[in-house]
């Protein structure tokens, strides 16, 4: 490479410098390959090597070798061989350097993984094979991701977390999001109700049929966050002496985001709320609970609230009441008009004062007087008030700094499910799906370094944990 450079023509930087990216790789490949015959040099023969099961093995066969892919090429690993009739045989030198059954490095896998949880498979494939002398095919992509997220549930439980020792808002949000599957990967009300709904028509799709059917991702999160005090015209920006003034928002602190679209909805929630206890296991703090409003969610998140003792104040989304309101303000109003708007306004400030419960009265009446035919959107909108009005104590929610919007939930349904999995076409399978959604929560809460030296760990542990090596033969 030397005598390269020394020679190469000074005219363009470009040759010389995909020779030094090619040749650069190959060295640390014969770097990589000079390390691996070392240690093969160094291996001592043993009498025997015991697996788990307590069988020996002391039938000795050297220079036995198998080829991996490390980032920089593939290299060959020279070493001993225990081996025993009817029995598999054990590698002492393959448990050292901690190798995995397949054929791939710990420093492919960790590359090929983050380069998946960021992009489709196709794009990752492809420029892992530009950057990356060590070539990996898409199946075996997959199986590296899945291989790789099978520890994220013990991690996080083992994992200790101190007392945060604070009083700031503890809050928890959650929030459903849908998954299009494979067939196999559907619940089965869905399989069943896909199978139903196939091919009515040939041209077009019948009515309530589905061209794509989805599965319900749980997302969650929880973090800590200072509390931030405004009034209802803050929020509706109706306060005239506020001006162009833009008040502080305090930002959130030890967030922690995650999905599954394998578990169920309540191992999800009650796994949100084991990580809150590990923040503040006495219940202490105040605790918040953000979401949306779907009935089955609620029910859950109170259950899992009763079974662990925890006092938490439910707020559902201010911007789904907004909906609501608007939808039943075109009862009475044209679409875009300033009549709808300020009508819209009045109510949202008094529902925001805490007066849902007269709001909806106030709905009701109005559109008995009127003798509206067309009123559905607007007892839909009074039934949703009056029913949800001890989750609309929007008042006090406000006067204690407590956030009564889910935008931070909504942002982690984007990133962790939007962005990668509802790509154009992409269709999932269940492992591979609750895969990524695990590797990519790990990312988003800043646990990848301490999750990878975890996973490599117990990746040890399954594959040599239990082997045992006898004394140095003589």
């Amino acid at each position: 490479m030397i005598e390269y450079l020394e020679s190469a023509p000074s005219e363009d930087h470009s040759c010389t410098e995909k020779y030094l990216s090619t040749e650069g790789d190959e060295l640390k490949r014969l770097l990589m390959q000079g390390y691996m015959d070392k240690q093969a040099h160094d291996e001592r023969q043993t009498l025997y090597v015991t697996d788990a099961d307590g069988h020996q093995r002391n039938h000795v066969r050297k220079n036995t070798q198998r080829q991996v892919t490390s980032l920089f090429g593939p290299v060959t690993v020279t070493r001993m061989s225990y081996s025993q009739r009817q029995q598999s045989s054990l590698f002492p030198l393959d448990a050292k350097l901690n190798l995995y059954a397949d054929q791939y490095t710990d420093g492919i896998r960790e590359r090929i993984v983050q380069d998946v949880i960021d992009r489709s498979y196709d794009r990752a494939i492809e420029q892992h094979r530009k950057n990356c002398s060590g070539i990996v095919g898409k199946r075996q992509a997959m199986q590296l991701a899945q291989s790789a997220s099978c520890d994220f549930v013990t991690f996080y439980e083992q994992r200790t977390l101190q007392d945060e020792q604070t009083n700031d808002l503890l809050v928890l949000s959650f929030d459903g999001k849908g998954l299009v599957m494979l067939p196999d990967g559907l619940r089965e009300c869905t399989r069943k109700a896909a199978q139903k709904s196939k091919n009515k028509r040939q041209t077009r799709l019948s009515p309530g049929e589905k061209k794509d059917r989805k599965r319900m991702a749980q997302v969650a999160a929880v973090y800590t966050v200072l509390p931030h005090i405004r009034t209802a015209e803050s929020i509706m920006n109706s306060d005239k002496k506020q001006g162009n003034v833009v008040h502080f928002r305090p930002p959130i602190r030890n967030k922690r985001v995650f999905a599954s679209v394998e578990r169920a909805a309540e191992q999800v929630i009650e796994e949100a709320f084991d990580e809150a206890l590990k923040r503040d296991p006495e219940n202490k703090r105040r605790w918040v609970v953000v979401v949306d409003g779907h009935p089955h969610q609620i029910r859950l998140i109170e259950e899992v609230m009763a079974r662990k003792k925890v006092d938490a104040m439910i707020i559902m989304d201010f911007i789904h009441v907004l909906e609501y309101l608007w939808k039943a303000a075109y009862c009475l109003y044209e679409k875009d008009s300033k009549e709808a708007e300020q009508w819209v306004c009045d109510r949202a400030l008094r529902v925001l004062r805490g007066e849902s419960a007269t709001v909806a009265r106030g709905i009701r009446q109005s559109a008995s007087k009127r003798n509206l035919k067309k009123r559905e959107a607007m007892d839909k909108c009074a039934g949703y008030l009056q029913k949800n009005r001890t989750r609309l104590k929007y008042g006090i929610a406000l006067a204690e700094g407590l956030p009564i919007a889910s935008g931070v939930i909504e942002g982690a349904c984007r990133h962790l499910i939007n962005d990668r999995m509802d790509i154009t076409g992409a269709r999932w399978s269940l492992q591979g799906a609750e895969a990524i959604l695990k590797l990519r929560s790990i990312n988003s809460s800043g646990d990848w370094d301490e999750y990878w030296r975890y996973h490599r760990l117990h990746s040890y542990a399954r594959n040599y944990g239990d082997m045992v090596i006898g004394r140095a033969a003589s």
